[in-house]
């Protein structure tokens, strides 16, 4: 295989750098992102994603050239409030390409938070907009709200949490092959974050927290594309054993990633790594 990224991982990983347990300075990760854009891998690589915070407090603003075109994608931290001044104080020459931000905490009523998110993205122009949506109370009504806002123009998708500092912040595969099916039964692009470190499911011996694996969810996506039921999606985002993952990943590697926009990793090296070490991208680690 050459050192072109096939299709199927154009975009996957979104530079989460200076998010946690990263958590790099952003001069530090604006520089990384650099060398990660001008790589071999380059392709594998989405937007530097930057605390709606970092653009209020004008800390990216030194470090870009307007000549440059850097693309960023905003993550609301600041909560929806915060979000048009954030975008307001974009440094010149940088573009949002996405903006994300959580709707609810788990266990709260998501609407309220979706109707405002909804709003704002009919005062946004050209960014995609993201609802982190908690894999709790209301989710499948929520759904249907983004589904129906996309029916009507709305550049609007949703997100997921896949992990956290707390076990109940990882869902069983059940319930992300749940979720993935829904997305599925409603045209509906997702994007995940957290958690997925890896490529295949695996316990993590420092946290007991057992992890999704990147390859899981994208055979799931791949499977639940092409018509497969809830349980084998369920399986296939519990194997351990990544060769029946292998097996549909490198059947479509030339195809476009059905559904599954991506997700933010604070290192991009680490997937990178794995995708070498499956077998599914070639070359060296440069950067």
């Amino acid at each position: 295989m050459s050192t072109q990224l096939p299709r199927l991982l154009t975009g996957l990983v979104d530079d989460a750098a200076v998010f946690p347990p990263g958590s790099a300075p952003v001069p530090a990760a604006v520089a990384a992102h650099r060398r990660h854009r001008t790589s071999w891998y380059a392709d594998l690589v989405g937007p530097l994603l930057v605390p709606a915070s970092a653009l209020t407090g004008r800390e990216l603003h030194p470090l870009v050239d307007p000549a440059e075109g850097l693309v960023i994608g905003v993550v609301g931290d600041t909560g929806l409030d915060g979000l048009p001044a954030a975008l307001a104080a974009l440094p010149a020459g940088v573009t949002a390409r996405q903006v994300e931000v959580a709707v609810a905490k788990r266990g709260e009523d998501p609407r309220p938070g979706l109707t405002g998110l909804l709003k704002l993205a009919q005062q946004l122009d050209g960014a995609a907009v993201y609802a982190e949506i908690p894999l709790t109370f209301g989710l499948m009504e929520a759904l249907d709200t983004v589904t129906d806002a996309r029916a009507d123009g709305l550049p609007v998708a949703v997100k997921f949490r896949t992990g956290g500092l707390a076990a109940e912040l990882f869902p069983t595969s059940a319930e992300l092959a749940a979720v993935v099916c829904a997305c599925r039964d409603r045209g509906l692009p997702f994007k995940l974050t957290a958690g997925l470190h890896q490529a295949v499911r695996h316990l993590e011996s420092e946290t007991g927290f057992t992890h999704h694996g990147f390859a899981n969810v994208l055979a799931a996506a791949l499977a639940a594309a092409r018509g497969a039921g809830a349980a084998r999606v369920t399986e296939l985002l519990a194997a351990t054993d990544p060769r029946p993952l292998l097996q549909l990943i490198e059947a479509g590697l030339d195809e476009a990633r059905p559904l599954w926009v991506g997700y933010g990793s604070c290192s991009i090296l680490e997937p990178l790594t794995d995708l070498i070490r499956l077998g599914l991208v070639n070359g060296g680690v440069d950067a």
